[in-house]
């Protein structure tokens, strides 16, 4: 499991994404009202936006949020316009950092997360420094006690998935981005409730950090976590289970 998903399913396992849920929902509108500004407010024919919409739902936003939020990128309502705009940089050890960003103040976005690069020793690379080292797939996460091994492997298999690996008591399973959605609708129509479902980014390569380097990146993963302006950030770290826990306390 990447670093990514790891410290993901420790934060869900601890509640810190309830206490987060406004922060969340903000990220979650931003994303709707950008997804349905570019590709039309009609859910079945924008991906983006159905994908959007299944997150929101997926962590309990009200269906007046979603509604809103998608009129305002249709411009039915007013509201702010966001921009889409990633930034590349290296955090502690040399762990390549990748931080997808949706603003109405693209300066102050940028000057942002310069400052917190540098506040947790690591510095905002050139365009095309990291992007490369990451693959986009589709990530699902499903608890063991929901389904059989056996069953849920061949359901997804089926629909398009690559690959399914167990971690704990998680079943894992990456689709290619253009897949993703049946294999999302395949567990749904069989009932199966996800932990986790989105597209993400996934290193092809990770970077072993421990002690003083590891406690500076969770630090600097958190703190990209915790501004409005990022919507997702990708890192290549690798440090044990254990020590995240302990970090995340």
């Amino acid at each position: 499991m990447s670093g990514h998903s790891k410290w993901s399913t420790i934060k869900r396992k601890k509640g810190k994404a309830d206490a987060a849920r406004g922060k969340l929902f903000t990220k979650l509108i931003k994303e709707i009202t950008v997804a349905a500004r570019e590709g039309g407010g009609d859910i079945e024919s924008n991906p983006r936006l159905r994908t959007a919409v299944q997150t929101a739902k997926d962590n309990s936003m009200p269906n007046d949020n979603i509604d809103r939020a998608i009129k305002k990128g249709t411009g039915d309502l007013e509201g702010a316009s966001y921009e889409d705009a990633s930034y590349e940089g290296y955090g502690p050890g040399g762990v390549a950092v990748l931080v997808e960003t949706l603003s109405d103040n693209k300066n102050r976005t940028v000057a942002e997360v310069r400052h917190l690069f540098s506040k947790y020793n690591g510095n905002l690379g050139e365009n095309g420094c990291v992007a490369w080292m990451f693959d986009k797939i589709g990530l699902i996460q499903v608890e063991k006690e929901r389904v059989p091994e056996d069953d849920l492997m061949e359901i997804v298999l089926e629909a398009g998935a690559t690959d399914m690996t167990t971690e704990d008591d998680v079943y894992e399973i990456t689709t290619p981005p253009e897949t993703f959605e049946s294999v999302r609708s395949a567990l749904d129509a069989k009932s199966i409730p996800v932990m986790m479902a989105e597209v993400t980014k996934l290193p092809q390569t990770t970077v072993k950090l421990e002690g003083k380097q590891a406690e500076q990146m969770i630090k600097l993963y958190e703190a990209f976590d915790e501004n409005e302006d990022v919507q997702k950030v990708y890192a290549n770290f690798d440090i044990d289970e254990e020590t995240m826990e302990q970090l995340s306390n």
